[in-house]
């Protein structure tokens, strides 16, 4: 069994629930526990995390009875107990609305602040996500420290559930910048037995190729900022884009997560 847990953040919320049906799966793939955190924010109400925390593991002994549950109710606001949650986290999973976000946005604070700074891989599922599941998982990939994480997390998860694997490297417009060549980017997926994974490089805005190349995706994963990233930047544009407007779950590998 897996030494280290699946988190998922929970508050009661239509994404919590669709966040801890991914979780259970994928705890129960991983073959490791599954912990799910109630934050109670200053101010916040024990009682009302208790409630929260109660239906959550019943909805999460129904999708997975065979994963053990690490039920738990931390003090403190979302981003930060699940950003310490990370550290001896497998993986930390959220959905993309709820823990105290905004109506209206896709991505809120806690969300933005995982991705940044969260010490393993984050996942985060949209409210609306449908029952019927993608047929790849595609990784966008730059050469960068992330990027490597990125496709060894996302080959991973492609062979343990069975799915393809599109490995996309996409170059801005009038930049040579950073750019991978072909034989770099065949070197990098097949030293990690990705010999079957579709290879594919493209000029133009990296967002826009990966949100259209992943139409059929059942996951796409990115590291939080990649070389074209702007010093001081903890997450970059691309990734934001793709976390906003993706129709499938997102991993997001942190620059924090890096060497940890």
């Amino acid at each position: 069994m897996n030494a280290k847990p699946v988190v998922v953040g929970i508050d009661g919320s239509p994404a919590a629930d669709v966040a801890i049906r991914w979780a259970s799966a994928e705890a129960a793939s991983l073959r490791t526990r599954l912990r799910l955190i109630s934050a109670v924010p200053p101010g916040g109400s024990a009682s009302e995390a208790g409630d929260v925390v109660y239906k959550a593991v019943a909805l999460a002994r129904d999708l997975a009875p065979g994963v053990d549950l690490d039920p738990r109710i931390e003090h403190g606001p979302p981003s930060t107990t699940l950003v310490q949650a990370s550290r001896d986290a497998d993986l930390v999973v959220i959905g993309s609305r709820g823990l105290g976000l905004m109506v209206g946005a896709l991505l809120g604070s806690t969300g933005l602040d995982l991705a940044a700074n969260g010490r393993c891989p984050v996942v985060v599922v949209r409210p609306d996500l449908g029952t019927e599941a993608g047929s790849r998982v595609v990784v966008g990939y730059d050469g960068s420290s992330a990027g490597q994480i990125a496709l060894d997390f996302g080959l991973d998860y492609a062979r343990r559930h069975d799915l393809a694997v599109r490995v996309v490297a996409a170059q801005p417009a009038g930049t040579e910048l950073h750019r991978i060549t072909e034989a770099e980017l065949r070197e990098a997926v097949h030293a990690r037995g990705g010999h079957d994974a579709e290879l594919i490089q493209i000029t133009g805005h990296p967002a826009e190729h990966i949100l259209r190349l992943a139409a059929d995706a059942d996951l796409i994963v990115l590291g939080a900022r990649g070389r074209g990233g702007f010093t001081g930047m903890l997450i970059g544009s691309v990734s934001q884009t793709v976390l906003h407007h993706a129709d499938c779950p997102v991993a997001i590998i942190p620059a924090a997560a890096i060497g940890g």
